[in-house]
């Protein structure tokens, strides 16, 4: 992109002000702050009309989930049907690994996070290792995108190549970077971070399709007449990915998407919950629960929202595209955002001073038809690290991984 390239899509968004100091910017400023004006979508600004309140919740009813007994009264069939989708190539993943270890103590990317004790085991190493199992099992192997964002990207992609991408083909690894959205203040201009850089941050979980549109890596998808989409997110170092009895369940109950979920640990655990909602599937966030859907009971006199969401889904990819080319909802977040001022001062705001645009994975389920929430037992495959210690912490992952007989 060119001066006045981006100087004429800046004006369709009324963005002028983001070169306001080009003329101080040297060569590579310059090259930078065009391309980031090249890869930002402005588009989301026009949404901020009086601080847009959220679209309020439909009416909520209990979903009925794929319980452990029912999976294992057919778990051969599933597995059979699983591995046959696998080995005729219709099943990829996506690992959505665009944060950072920052929560951990660390400045590198999340899952380049050491869990080892008497040696290195990597983040990464182990859903690759996790992935592998099924590899061997099928005895072909499985595409894998590989979501980074901008601040990771270099870091992630290296890493891999130093670690021989821990023994997985790299012909069959493929990195792409998600897309960013701008901050803004709430009248809608843009927030800039420095003289050549605009503030930005990545455009929310439901933006990974979208992302791998944009990157052109939905074309590796159609040329390999893939069908099913795994997508999981970094930081649960027990989830089985492209599981054939998943898989196989969610062919065989004819659904669009298949959710992995496990039973709430208490009421109060802080994950979201499958639901429906207007009788289309839906999930509802820990903090959006009320009291009345805690204590609502099914007919066995078992919660009726009791299943917790893992960030692991499958997708039918030909509805994906479809409702991703019919625009996702666009959350509109109030958030702190450090800006630069008109003094050219870097600030860090104690409150909140603007606006985030993102766009989220329960629309993209909402929007679909049909949800296969498939219950998985959580000390065989939840082991979240978001914390360094405590509840999903470091600590606990590592217990479990022990569990499970693996060695750290």
């Amino acid at each position: 992109m060119n001066f006045e390239n981006a100087k004429n899509k800046l004006k369709e968004y009324a963005q002028e002000h983001i070169l306001d100091y080009y003329d101080e910017l040297n060569d590579s400023q310059k090259e930078a702050l065009l391309r980031q004006i090249d890869e930002t979508d402005f588009s989301v600004t026009s949404k901020v009309i009086d601080g847009k309140a959220e679209d309020n919740r439909g009416v909520i009813t209990p979903i009925k989930a794929m319980t452990l007994t029912e999976i294992n009264a057919s778990k051969e069939h599933f597995k059979s049907l699983g591995l046959e989708a696998i080995r005729a190539g219709k099943v990829s993943a996506v690992l959505l690994a665009g944060g950072m270890g920052t929560r951990l103590g660390s400045d590198n990317p999340k899952g380049m996070y050491d869990i080892g004790i008497t040696k290195p085991v990597y983040i990464f190493q182990r859903i690759i290792r996790n992935l592998l199992d099924v590899v061997d099992e099928a005895g072909v192997w499985i595409h894998l995108f590989i979501m980074t964002s901008d601040k990771n990207h270099e870091a992630t992609t290296s890493f891999f190549k130093e670690q021989n991408y821990f023994t997985y083909n790299p012909d069959y690894i493929h990195f792409f970077k998600q897309d960013m959205a701008p901050a803004a203040t709430y009248e809608g201009k843009v927030y800039m971070e420095a003289k050549d850089k605009i503030a930005t941050s990545p455009n929310g979980n439901g933006g990974w399709f979208s992302s791998m549109q944009n990157a052109g890596i939905v074309d590796i998808i159609h040329k390999e007449n893939i069908e099913w989409i795994n997508v999981f997110a970094v930081d649960n170092v027990l989830q089985r990915i492209a599981d054939p009895c998943f898989i196989g369940a969610t062919i065989d109950q004819k659904c669009t998407v298949g959710a992995k979920v496990v039973r709430k640990a208490d009421p109060d655990e802080k994950v979201g919950v499958m639901c429906l909602e207007d009788g289309r599937p839906s999930i509802v966030e820990y903090y959006e629960q009320t009291e009345e859907l805690r204590n609502t009971k099914d007919e066995n006199g078992d919660p009726a929202y009791n299943f917790g969401v893992i960030l692991n889904y499958l997708f039918h990819e030909p509805e994906l595209e479809e409702i991703c080319n019919n625009e996702l909802p666009l959350h509109i977040v109030e958030k702190k955002i450090p800006y630069m001022n008109e003094n050219g001062e870097f600030i860090k705001p104690e409150s909140p001073n603007g606006y985030k645009f993102e766009t989220l994975i329960l629309d993209m389920i909402h929007m679909l038809d049909t949800c296969l929430p498939f219950e998985v037992e959580r000390n065989k495959e939840f082991a979240p690290i978001k914390n360094k210690t405590g509840v999903d912490s470091i600590e606990s992952a590592r217990k479990l991984l022990k569990e499970n007989g693996i060695e750290l």
